[in-house]
């Protein structure tokens, strides 16, 4: 490996760890948000402010928005934007830790889609890591009709799927584009959600529930001073965050920067113990363990 490989590579690994810090302490105030406000709301609070931040950093910080291919970054946009609009519908009943490990099968998913889609073989280790990661997912999540949240308790899963495929388009059709672009792309597609779910409850009103419960099915509210902060914070710390974690795959191999991106599992949980004094139980503890060993050995073991 030469020494311009390594730098890469390291570089990669410090834009990794500073997005895990950034997205485990905004993404834990998802509930504060979701006790007064609802889903779209937030996304499209959330997208409206980034547009204003980007437009206010784009001279002085000669950022490139322009796309270099605009039906690429919409498609990228799209996927990686359904992913995160899953994961954070989960976090209003969910901790982080719990949302972040669905969403980090991602490369068990890019495994399976390489060898379903394009036909790749799969070597025993591989099959073996994906058998754990998965068994790993079940411990966290405890999916089924006796599990407190049911079989909903999957969808963060779903989110990894639709991440995985995000993380492909990154590299494989967005590897030209700056990293500011894909972030704008990535905001304006979660906005663009959150405005078609206020018209559809707008024209279709719904009675949500109470609180956090309510997050999914709560149309347009006058938005609380804790929701302007918190969706405020978010937006500037996502701005960032994803801006970090853009760049990461863009300076080194997915396998490689895919390994480092599950450091933000212990960050969250970390996170959530510091605000909110939450501990998860051992056996969560253990599932989070095997997903990452799965998901290292995968990567890994990834050519390139």
């Amino acid at each position: 490996m030469s020494a311009g490989t390594e730098n890469r590579t390291m570089a990669a690994l410090a834009a990794i760890l500073g997005y895990a810090i950034l997205i485990g302490f905004t993404d834990n105030f998802v509930r504060v948000i979701a006790a007064d406000g609802g889903l779209w709301q937030f996304n499209f609070m959330r997208t409206a402010i980034a547009v204003v931040v980007f437009a206010l950093a784009m001279v002085p910080f000669a950022l490139r928005l322009r796309p270099v291919s605009l039906p690429a970054v919409v498609a990228r946009s799209i996927v990686h934007g359904s992913a995160l609009l899953i994961y954070f519908g989960c976090l209003a009943f969910m901790s982080v830790a719990q949302a972040a490990a669905g969403l980090f099968t991602a490369p068990i998913w890019v495994l399976l889609i390489a060898r379903f889609v394009y036909g790749h073989a799969l070597g025993p280790a591989r099959i073996v890591a994906v058998a754990v990661g998965f068994l790993g997912v079940v411990l966290v999540l405890a999916p089924g009709e006796d599990a407190a949240l049911g079989w909903a308790s999957l969808l963060p899963v779903v989110a990894g799927m639709l991440y995985a495929l995000g993380n492909i388009a990154t590299r494989e059709w967005c590897a030209q584009e700056s990293a500011a672009t894909l972030t704008l792309g990535f905001f304006l597609a979660l906005g663009a959600a959150g405005l078609a779910g206020l018209l559809v409850l707008a024209l279709v009103p719904q009675l949500p529930a109470e609180g956090a419960d309510g997050f999914i099915l709560r149309g347009w509210v006058v938005p609380s001073a804790s929701f302007w902060l918190w969706t405020a914070v978010n937006a500037v710390g996502s701005m960032l965050g994803v801006g970090l974690m853009v760049r990461a795959y863009q300076m080194a191999e997915a396998s490689r920067v895919s390994i480092f991106e599950y450091v933000i599992l212990p960050v969250s949980a970390l996170w959530s113990w510091v605000l909110w004094g939450e501990v998860i139980t051992m056996v969560a503890a253990l599932g989070i363990v095997m997903i990452v060993a799965a998901g290292a050995t995968i990567a890994a073991r990834a050519p390139g």
